[in-house]
């Protein structure tokens, strides 16, 4: 019996359907797409577009339980991440990051927050080698963050402007956000 082109699209559709139905399949073919996406560079907000944080107070806590408070950053350059281990854009831009984190270390604070158990988190961190520390918010509070989706990721000037504030996966190890942190390290 041989399929009718017509027959032969809808069957290669019903098999796509299927495959992005199915959550073993459906996860990597997300992380895929993502990874396309984040070859992007975030746009960095124009001085006059730029908001200011009107406050520093949020609590953050690590693994151990140790409370990070926020106001500790004014005056330094501030890289903050909301993701989750579940979210295939979160993956997908996390070798980008990663690489940044390596280079700026030293020179910015990352913040990379998640509402995720550090049952979770750990086994992603290391099967993915990322050496970077994650915080959850205390009392399940964002602060002063509205972040109603994830991804998303503030870069945050000495003088607590945001000059970026991304949604969505992004190229964080590209020229443009590189060239964006050295100019606010001067």
């Amino acid at each position: 019996m041989k399929l009718s082109k017509s027959q032969r699209s809808n069957l290669f559709f019903l098999l796509i359907i299927a495959i992005l139905i199915i959550p073993q399949t459906r996860r990597p073919i997300q992380i895929f797409l993502n990874k396309g996406l984040a070859l992007i560079s975030p746009s960095v907000e124009s001085k006059e577009k730029q908001t200011a944080l009107k406050s520093y107070d949020w609590k953050l806590k690590n693994e151990d339980g140790k409370v990070f408070n926020f106001e500790s950053t004014k005056g330094k350059v501030v890289f903050v991440n909301f993701w989750a281990t579940w979210c295939p854009p979160c993956i997908a831009e996390m070798p980008s990051i990663q690489k940044l984190y390596v280079d700026y270390q030293d020179k910015v604070v990352f913040l990379f927050v998640t509402s995720d158990f550090y049952s979770e988190i750990n086994p992603f961190l290391d099967k993915n080698e990322y050496s970077f520390k994650v915080f959850r918010p205390l009392d399940g509070s964002t602060g002063l963050f509205d972040v109603p989706s994830i991804p998303r990721t503030f870069l945050i000037d000495q003088n607590g402007n945001i000059v970026i504030d991304e949604s969505g996966a992004a190229n964080w190890n590209s020229d443009k956000v590189r060239a964006t942190i050295d100019g606010l390290l001067k």
